[in-house]
């Protein structure tokens, strides 16, 4: 979608802090971060929202968590604790009509959450 924020960014439209990068999924760091690991994971296709994952593109959830694992591993959060967050519709928090997981780590990480 060309009116996309983070299809923006995986054409190079906008520049981001990457932290991992395949054929089918970016990683890089939130601007606004909210831990001092707050990443962003997203799949390079526009899905709108966890609601839209179908029998055609559901692989790529499999995709994103086995990036998120090696993200934690990568930045040593995965023995102390890490937090995997998709936020789905106005009311579940989601701002960017494209899908995206928040991974939150480097502190102790309190419930519930907002």
């Amino acid at each position: 979608m060309s009116d996309c924020l983070f299809c923006k960014i995986i054409n190079g439209e906008i520049p981001c802090d990457k932290v991992f990068e395949n054929e089918k999924v970016l990683a890089f760091n939130d601007i606004d971060p909210q831990a001092p690991v707050h990443i962003l994971v997203i799949p390079k296709v526009h899905i709108e929202s966890l609601n839209d994952i179908n029998q055609d593109n559901c692989e790529i959830i499999k995709e994103i968590h086995l990036v998120i694992k090696k993200i934690a591993k990568d930045l040593k959060i995965d023995r102390d604790g890490y937090r995997v967050i998709t936020n789905c519709g106005e009311l579940g928090g989601q701002s960017v009509k494209h899908l995206h997981y928040h991974v939150l780590g480097g502190r102790n990480l309190k419930w519930p959450p907002g």
